[in-house]
């Protein structure tokens, strides 16, 4: 059965074609490197990627074909992307739904493509498929992928996240580095001893910070696992492209002697900035430029978390000639870290519209606060919980703006309308926040650590943190890309309690916008409501916690 699958597969996509489950156990391997027609295999495995085993059983987690961090997808701007993403997800104790969000990828005219559960799509069950196909229009810089499984978002925890570069052959910073390839993609992630759906409800803490898949537990010292390794040559400059998997943490990024030059964020190109630290939430993306200009040795990489210290990420930069020994360079305090309002937009910089606060075409704002009794988040009094149907469907279904479920959570908006978002932390634990917008970039014309307002040459990014208690940050974008966009704390947790709403931007010309919606997406509902029938739970009906 198999065999005869991957044989169709080569005439055809499968999209929502049967397929037959996988084994679940893989070892742990380096990703490997696809263009932008590729095929994504979503299975189960077991790995330590810190040396922690209990009783020689490791962790069981969700991989992208075979390996953690996932396939490294690259293209070239003006690509187009034909990904197959192919769910043979088995083991019962985890999540078997999923879905692929390609965060910063704008999907403009293919909203459909979004990879947000109950917001742009149904999940893809186990032994289906679907084929997420976009264009990046005139986007480059650094992406990556993850699992958008709606409240149950947390499948990313589990290992269902990966990198994707577009490459801009005409970058005007190339100038800048003579290197910029796989070996320079550098992810971080904080890592779980327990699957998603035995955290979910409780306060969860990582064990461990990885950096290129790989960490150390502080309890497995008796398994130390050897840290990634990036290998310079002396002399030459190098584009490191950061990408921020991780659920909950923000790290603090550095180089033990070498200071780091920002030309990116999040997708966008920014005025080089000199730095020699930089805080990275989780879903933000930085390219820094490094000069091998220091003595031949080794030095460390660091990734340290916001929280429990004890699990400090770590990787090695090794120069080329150098012993492959650990390195001895000690961590010593930033005197150049990164501040958010010293970044500007390279590109066309400058919010559009009237250069003062409240003056936009449409002002929103959103107060965020916590509920202890119900262990919610309220947006604006509302928590987010998952629509009978996706939001998208209910738009090319005809349904009124103001009847879009759920109700309170979605934001219709006119086309073509300058936004300004204001986003408020009235009694929000677990700061700072950072918030993501779908389908767009955005201006951060206020950050949340400033009081002052930068209206000419804002940085442009798609993560910004919104800070924590008493604290908002304000951002605006144009409402030129018809879909229902998501906006949501990229805290998996935290959108598991409700953390999260929907800006339908101009639903009235959706259907038009997004036509047409391939048959394969059609499809995606009824298979998923067949799956969800035995149960009644509105959880999978074949997840067993015990």
């Amino acid at each position: 059965m198999f065999i005869l699958f991957l044989v169709v597969s080569l005439i055809s996509s499968i999209n929502a074609t049967s397929i037959v489950s996988r084994s679940e156990s893989y070892p742990l391997s380096q990703p490997a490197v696809h263009g932008p027609k590729t095929r994504l295999v979503i299975g189960n495995g077991r790995i330590a990627p810190d040396g922690y085993n209990v009783e020689g059983v490791n962790r069981s987690t969700t991989l992208v074909d075979d390996a953690f961090p996932g396939t490294l997808i690259t293209g070239q701007k003006g690509d187009h992307f034909d990904i197959d993403v192919v769910n043979m997800l088995s083991d019962h104790s985890m999540f078997n739904v999923t879905s692929v969000h390609w965060h910063g990828i704008n999907q403009y005219k293919t909203n459909h493509a979004d990879g947000t559960s109950d917001i742009t799509q149904c999940p893809i069950t186990p032994n289906h498929s679907f084929l997420y196909s976009f264009s990046a229009q005139n986007q480059a810089g650094t992406f990556w992928y993850h699992s958008h499984y709606s409240v149950q978002y947390a499948k990313q925890c589990d290992g269902l996240r990966g990198p994707l570069i577009i490459y801009d052959p005409e970058d005007p910073l190339a100038y800048m580095y003579d290197v910029d390839d796989a070996s320079t993609v550098i992810t971080l992630a904080d890592w779980y001893h327990d699957a998603a759906p035995k955290l979910r409800g409780n306060i969860s803490y990582a064990d461990s910070m990885l950096i290129n898949g790989v960490g150390r537990y502080h309890g497995a010292e008796g398994r130390r696992t050897k840290p990634a390794v990036i290998t310079v040559t002396p002399g030459k400059r190098y584009r490191l492209r950061l990408i921020q998997m991780s659920c909950e943490a923000n790290v603090q990024f550095s180089i033990d002697g070498h200071n780091l030059t920002i030309i990116e964020a999040d997708g966008e190109l920014t005025e080089p900035l000199v730095v020699d630290q930089l805080q990275i939430l989780a879903g933000q993306r930085y390219s820094v430029v490094l000069v091998a200009d220091q003595p031949v040795d080794n030095y460390w990489v660091r990734g340290i978390p916001n929280y429990n210290q004890t699990y400090n990420g770590s990787a090695i930069l090794r120069y080329q000639g150098a012993t492959e020994a650990e390195p001895t360079t000690v961590d010593t305090p930033p005197t150049n870290p990164l501040q958010e309002t010293n970044l500007h937009a390279l590109i066309n910089p400058g919010a559009l519209g009237i250069p003062e606060y409240g003056k936009a075409d449409i002002n929103i704002t959103l107060e965020v606060s916590f509920d202890n009794s119900t262990f919610q988040f309220h947006v604006n009094d509302a928590t987010f919980e998952s629509p009978p149907s996706p939001v998208l469907s209910q738009i090319l279904e005809g349904t009124n703006a103001s009847q879009l479920q759920p109700h309170k959570s979605v934001y219709a908006l006119k086309a073509n309308q300058v936004i300004e978002l204001t986003i408020k932390m009235i009694n929000a634990p677990g700061g700072p926040h950072p918030m993501h917008l779908h389908g767009h970039s955005f201006d951060v014309v206020q950050s949340a650590d400033s009081s002052t307002f930068n209206y000419v040459n804002p940085v442009r990014r798609d993560v910004v943190s919104a800070g924590s208690d008493g604290q908002q940050t304000v951002i605006r974008w144009v409402t030129d890309n018809s879909g229902p966009w998501f906006v949501h704390c990229h805290i998996d947790w935290h959108l598991d309690e409700g953390f999260g709403v929907v800006m339908a931007e101009s639903p009235w010309d959706t259907p038009a916008h997004v036509s047409p919606v391939p048959d394969e997406w059609k499809r995606l509902c009824p298979i998923y409501n067949e799956y969800m029938r035995p149960t009644l739970t509105g959880s999978e009906g074949d997840l067993d916690l015990d």
